[in-house]
């Protein structure tokens, strides 16, 4: 039930602005738009037909407005289906499209899978943040994008959670120890929730 409470408190946070900063000491620094979109809460409590989740739970997370995403993006944790990185990689953002810009191996199998589907894989196509104190990085996305106190961006498809974006792929990348601004108020702070 822990968890499911700070999910909740989370998402409210979220939920609250509209403009978000995310920061890190490995060199994220990335700016979105959530304008009115809805902001999901991954408690992990089915209690309604026709509900669904994943486990284990633990996030809240959005589809920021495509076009808005700017900056730069150092994924540090893990990525999907490459799993847990060893170099960190770095995309550069402008206009919500990003380009992969290290030359290491999980870099360059990210920039092929993207490619591989096209132009509009390469979309941020969600921000999320970890709620779960209990889930550990081991290079599983499934769990790690849950670990509390970071941040994921993903690329790819977002229609399902509220996007425009409806492509044959979904990757998340995991940014640790992040720091998160929701209209210029702190939520998250070098990976310690602030509310």
């Amino acid at each position: 039930m822990e968890i499911a409470r700070r999910t909740e408190a989370v998402a409210n946070a979220l939920r609250m602005g509209s403009k978000f900063r995310v920061v890190s000491a490995k060199g994220t620094n990335i700016r979105l738009e959530r304008a009115e979109r809805r902001v999901i809460a991954d408690t992990g409590l089915i209690r309604t037909p026709g509900s669904s989740g994943n486990l284990p739970a633990g996030e809240a997370f959005f589809a920021p407005v495509e076009g808005t995403a700017e900056g730069e993006i150092v994924f540090d944790g893990s990525i999907s289906d490459i799993g847990k990185l060893d170099t960190p990689v770095k995309l550069v953002v402008q206009k919500g499209i990003a380009k992969v810009i290290t030359d290491c191996e999980a870099a360059r199998k990210l920039d092929k899978q993207l490619s591989e589907v096209g132009p509009e894989a390469y979309q941020i196509a969600e921000l999320g943040v970890g709620t779960n104190d209990r889930a550990e990085i081991h290079g599983t996305i499934l769990e790690d994008e849950k670990v509390l106190g970071t941040v994921h961006l993903a690329l790819g498809n977002n229609i399902g959670m509220g996007g425009t974006v409806s492509v044959a792929i979904h990757l998340d990348g995991l940014v640790q120890s992040a720091t998160l601004y929701v209209d210029d108020v702190l939520i998250l702070e070098s990976g310690s929730l602030r509310i």
